[in-house]
């Protein structure tokens, strides 16, 4: 996530709608279009400052999975990363919040491939696979965020990282294991899912 205004309004749903079948921890295959539907219905967009703080709110973040011939780019972020709870974590996944004007034209399939653009240079094409809702409430980041997560399957392996990203490279799911001590604990979980799917 790039450096942005904290009193930016971004997208966020009260927590009471966003789990229709009951709240879960984990990574859950779920119907997306009647997802994009329950937020297109409660949708707000209110200001991150207050969101950050406010566990009756999830703060809707797609979280965006790059993949190339079975093999995954794994990044670390910087040290002075904005977010200081995941400062020099590493990560399998690129996410961002949703402001009101990423929502004025495009469908979030477009919004996570421009957001994917703007974290990262890669020169190929990309397919956008829909996975799943990843919520973690275990710890304060978790709380207030929920993650529409999305496998992009890129026929290419040119890619390098940008922005508050130190580093990225190409790894398979085995070779992660080595850095799963240190993940994001939504990286742990992307991690867990596609090792036994």
């Amino acid at each position: 996530m790039h450096i942005r205004n904290l009193d930016e309004n971004i997208l966020v749903v009260q927590r009471q709608y966003i789990f229709p079948e009951g709240e879960f921890n984990g990574l859950r295959r779920v119907d997306f279009e009647q997802y994009l539907e329950l937020i297109n219905t409660h949708k707000q967009f209110l200001p991150r400052s207050s969101m950050e703080m406010d566990v009756s709110y999830k703060q809707i973040i797609p979280y965006l999975v790059f993949t190339h011939n079975n093999r995954y780019f794994l990044m670390q972020r910087h040290a002075q990363a904005s977010e200081s709870r995941l400062q020099s974590k590493f990560s399998l996944g690129i996410g961002g919040h949703i402001r009101q004007k990423d929502m004025q034209n495009d469908d979030i399939y477009a919004w996570a491939k421009r957001e994917f653009c703007e974290e990262v240079a890669y020169s190929g094409s990309l397919r956008v696979e829909p996975i799943g809702i990843l919520n973690d409430d275990s710890n304060d980041v978790g709380k207030v965020h929920i993650g529409f997560v999305f496998l992009l399957h890129g026929d290419s392996a040119d890619i390098s990282v940008k922005s508050e990203l130190a580093s990225g490279t190409l790894v398979t799911l085995e070779e992660c294991d080595f850095f799963k001590s240190n993940m994001e604990s939504w990286s742990q979980m992307v991690h867990g899912y596609l090792s036994i799917n």
